[in-house]
């Protein structure tokens, strides 16, 4: 029989209404609708623009009809920002961007209250001044007021399935990007809660990934499908599509973000980990995954959004053929330098790093898109080395999900950098595991392992082999 269910999943420059069949054993997307993500900067302060977001979402259910009846729907978003709900059950304020510079100088304020040792300690999460706990603080200086007005707090996956008729609770992989979460309990940090001066009576439920929450309510479809609360965060729902056949990987989903990391059957908690910025987040399926977040595909995003602010518009797959025939300038950036955060000039900045570093300057744009993809690789052999360091396992092959994997150039270079096999795709990972989380909880599939054997079968994996580096 033909199970479909709707996965929206959402990304920080667009989103997607998928429906998701599972069909003599294979599961099948079909893209209903794609929207831009563009966030509204007002008064200095930059949103993401959700009631327009929540429009689409809706055009993309509508557009479900006639496709047969569909079980289940399930949101995934980023991580840490979140919004609140009023006691009437309206959102107050509209929620604020990861990239708005509210949490300037912010970190440095928390860890007067509790160190940067004690808090990653207490939470496993790698310290980011955009994650919640520190946004939190931001708000709470800014505007005391909303906060003290908040009935919930729900993280972004939340608030949508919230306003799609779920109730008003948080999956564990989205409440673990918060830096408010307890990771062996796997509860909210109440004491840390407490101790930064938040009220914990804010904070919903908790529940594990893949559990029903909720109806739609909508009159578009024929029935009510059940809302059901997978990983709310976009990177778990992308690891449970990683088409692995062994129980011990290192994968790379790569999207606006790369998120680097292995599963565990326990969060990783050490001083090294400490060390090296390695974060704990909470898997499908009471695993945790241990990870590193670095920037991604932003760079290129950016880039590609300056040069058509200065008349040059090209397509991703001609920035790729101009990078290719490039010679290496052996010029390299640190993806995670903060300058690199906000948008505008990546291009600009990126020169100027080079200059700064003492390098070869990328002048044209192949050279910059090569500098972007050649840092990305060799950030990733550094990952590999430290999650290696931390776990004492040894990885001979990596996992390249999402849209990172259309990139034959950034894949090669990875395998050839890295020294490992690289294995591609697929590209839709995050539908793709959306669409498996809820088919095993609808019955479909009776394991992560079936699923995941199911996307195997599905996709067009690609393999890249590494080659001799001069």
């Amino acid at each position: 029989m033909d199970r479909k269910v709707l996965a929206v999943d959402l990304g920080a420059s667009g989103g997607r209404v998928m429906l998701g069949s599972l069909l003599d054993g294979t599961i099948h997307l079909k893209e209903l609708h794609r929207f831009s993500n563009d966030p509204v900067t007002v008064r200095g302060t930059m949103y993401w623009d959700i009631y327009r977001l929540l429009f689409e979402i809706r055009r993309g259910i509508a557009k479900a009809a006639g496709e047969g009846t569909i079980e289940s729907i399930s949101v995934d978003t980023w991580g840490v920002d979140y919004g609140l709900l009023g006691a009437d059950g309206q959102m107050i304020d509209m929620p604020v961007h990861y990239r708005d510079s509210r949490t300037n100088g912010v970190p440095e304020k928390v860890y007067q209250m509790i160190s940067p040792e004690e808090l990653y300690q207490r939470t496993g999460n790698q310290l980011m001044a955009i994650n919640t706990a520190f946004q939190l603080s931001a708000h709470k200086e800014r505007r005391p007021q909303s906060l003290d007005q908040a009935e919930w707090l729900l993280m972004i996956p939340a608030l949508f399935s919230y306003f799609l008729g779920s109730d008003p609770v948080c999956d564990i992989s989205a409440a673990s990007t918060t830096q408010l979460f307890d990771p062996d309990r796997r509860c909210w940090a109440v004491d840390v809660i407490k101790q930064l001066g938040f009220s914990e009576k804010m904070f919903p439920e908790i529940v594990e990934s893949g559990t029903v929450i909720g109806a739609l309510a909508d009159d578009s479809t024929e029935h009510s499908p059940l809302i059901i609360a997978g990983c709310g965060h976009d990177t778990q729902c992308a690891e449970a599509a990683v088409p692995a056949e062994e129980n011990e990987f290192l994968f790379i989903s790569c999207g606006t973000w790369s998120l680097m990391g292995t599963e565990l059957e326990q969060p990783l908690i050490s001083e090294e980990s400490f060390r090296l910025d390695l974060t704990n987040e909470a898997a499908y399926g009471g695993k945790a995954s241990f990870l590193k977040n670095i920037t991604g595909l932003w760079l290129i995003q950016e880039s590609r959004r300056q040069w058509i602010r200065e008349g040059m518009e090209y397509s991703f797959g001609e920035l790729e053929q101009m990078a290719g025939v490039c010679e290496s300038q052996h010029c390299y950036i640190d993806p995670d330098d903060p300058v690199f955060l906000p948008e505008g000039d990546i291009p600009g900045r990126i020169r100027t790093y080079c200059k700064k570093t003492g390098q070869a300057v990328p002048e044209s744009i192949g050279q910059v898109v090569r500098c972007i993809d050649e840092s990305l690789a060799k950030r990733y052999f550094q990952t590999k080395e430290e999650i290696e360091a931390c776990t004492g396992k040894r990885f001979d092959r990596i996992y390249l999900v999402g849209g990172g994997a259309q990139s034959a150039l950034l894949c090669q270079l990875t395998a050839d950098i890295c020294g490992c096999e690289v294995t591609a795709g697929p590209v839709e990972a995050t539908a793709l595991g959306n669409t498996a989380i809820q088919l095993i909880t609808l019955g479909a599939f009776s394991s992560l392992q079936d699923a995941r054997r199911a996307i195997r079968a599905s996709q067009d994996i690609k393999v890249y082999h590494p080659r001799g580096l001069s």
